[in-house]
């Protein structure tokens, strides 16, 4: 009996104390601090043993003059036409490219048709997104490029900057597309031919019999023998935004619905039939033939517009080619040691109206680097916090791959993307927050440079002293703007929140 009461007092002791760290425990969860970026958790701020402050922001207003922005010909190419946009201006887009045999000597059809005549040459783009306000038709021009002035442009490097574009000659066709449309399946007048999310130019008649008449049949004139005879002839074509419209699409020259159509008449043993060949842009990655060369041309005008006279409260940042700020943080260079649980930059974006805001949406992600010291260009990463996972060091130039995250950006620790939520007047906004715990403690306790940050919507990220080349970055070319807070805004303004211990 004695023996039980004491194995009973034991189990009611261990229950109580069972109970009571469960509730210890649970409460004091209830206390730790989530962050929206990382999976990590932050103590309870109480202000006895872990503190909360803002440190403030100086911010700058910055414009790419010269953006080096790069785009391939297995990218995707923006194309279209701003006219619109009350807070940023004006933007066109035009998109060269050689379409060409993928064979030499080429010819239409099998090797034993008889050609009896050319009907039609049609320009197809693949369709592969918008950005702006599709309601808006989009007026498209079709040229030639010249073969003689400025020279053959692809006696250059095939990838060429976001600011570079050769001289073109005649208009050879044009239209107006309907974005609300393309969603369509349409099927053409010949009951053959079908499309779906495609963009078809029907180009000129003397283009066409050009195209025929160079053939290399004994009786042409051969340009189809060899990839420098044709491109004598033909040295590409241009498409043109020239009018109306509101907004950029987005076309990928590569793709299998992208290409040059020519329709046909053959003859082949039997009776004539139409049929149609195609001419298109040889990848890259071809390893016998040479690559199309292409351009995709961006202008910005942002004069009289807000982004080109910001108020000191504001800042404006415009996917590339585009614009970034200047951040400062003063306040570094004198804190005293701490332990730094959480270092976030917050920036939210200034609302302007539900429809432009919504047309012209905020970009996917924006990026944070730092100016090097002493340098008026240089630029390098962000040290640590980029990917905590991975060893790299912004400073060590001479082998490739150390010098940025092998594995890329962890995004979902070191933040820079698009989340939504409502400011304190209800309005629902986008906002940024950055991770940058690890840079901002090795400033406090190894008083390393408190470097100026720049931050930005890169399409792709390049730093000259970095052999690796261009660092894709997950926006879309041109596609993404907002306005956000400065560090002087009373609504919206741009901060550093630091989540600290005393030592």
């Amino acid at each position: 009996m004695i023996k039980f009461i004491f194995v009973q007092k034991r189990f009611l002791s261990i229950v109580v104390i069972t109970l009571s760290f469960f509730f210890f425990f649970n409460s004091g969860c209830s206390k730790l601090d989530t962050t929206d970026i990382g999976s990590d958790l932050l103590p309870a701020v109480d202000n006895v043993h872990t503190f909360e402050t803002l440190l403030p922001i100086t911010t700058t207003q910055g414009i790419f003059s010269q953006d080096s922005t790069m785009v391939s010909n297995s990218d995707d190419q923006v194309l279209g036409r701003i006219n619109n946009d009350p807070l940023f201006g004006t933007t066109r887009a035009d998109v060269y490219a050689q379409f060409k045999p993928n064979f030499y000597p080429y010819h239409y059809g099998n090797a034993n048709d008889t050609i009896v005549g050319f009907d039609s040459v049609v320009l197809c783009l693949s369709y592969k997104g918008f950005w702006g306000d599709s309601t808006i038709p989009i007026q498209l021009q079709v040229k030639e490029v010249s073969t003689t002035a400025g020279g053959i442009w692809d006696s250059i490097a095939p990838d060429k900057t976001v600011n570079y574009a050769p001289t073109t000659t005649n208009i050879i066709g044009s239209t107006t597309v309907d974005f609300t449309k393309l969603g369509s399946y349409m099927v053409y007048a010949n009951k053959k031919d079908s499309s779906i999310n495609q963009i078809r130019i029907k180009l000129s008649s003397a283009f066409a019999n050009a195209l025929f008449v160079r053939d290399t049949l004994p009786l042409g004139n051969n340009s189809f023998r060899t990839d420098s005879a044709f491109r004598l002839f033909q040295n590409g074509i241009a498409i043109q935004a020239n009018g109306s419209g509101n907004g950029l699409f987005y076309t990928n020259l590569t793709d299998s619905s992208t290409k040059l159509e020519v329709h046909f008449r053959r003859k082949n043993g039997g009776a004539i039939d139409t049929t149609w060949s195609a001419l298109r842009i040889v990848p890259s990655s071809d390893l016998y033939l040479r690559p199309s060369v292409t351009a995709n041309n961006i202008i910005r005008n942002r004069s009289g517009f807000p982004v080109s006279s910001p108020s000191p409260t504001e800042i404006y940042l415009q996917t590339s080619p585009g614009s970034y700020a200047n951040l400062n943080i003063p306040a570094l260079d004198t804190i005293s040691n701490k332990i730094i649980h959480r270092a976030e930059l917050i920036v939210e974006q200034i609302p302007y109206d539900t429809k432009s805001d919504n047309d012209f949406s905020a970009p996917k992600y924006l990026y944070l680097d730092l100016k090097d010291t002493g340098s008026t260009a240089k630029w390098k990463p962000i040290y640590f916090d980029l990917n905590p996972n991975v060893s790299y060091d912004p400073d060590y130039t001479a082998l490739a791959g150390s010098y940025f995250p092998s594995g890329g950006i962890d995004f979902f620790y070191f933040g820079g993307y698009g989340a939504s939520k409502s400011d304190v007047f209800g309005t629902p906004i986008k906002y940024y927050n950055f991770n940058i715990t690890r840079y901002i403690q090795q400033i406090v306790t190894k008083h390393t440079p408190n470097y100026q940050m720049r931050l930005f919507a890169p399409y792709d990220i390049a730093y000259p002293q970095n052999s690796s080349g261009q660092i894709p970055y997950p926006n879309k070319l041109a596609n993404g703007r907002v306005k956000v807070g400065g560090g002087s805004n009373a609504n919206y303004r741009m901060r550093l929140r630091l989540v600290y211990s005393k030592i």
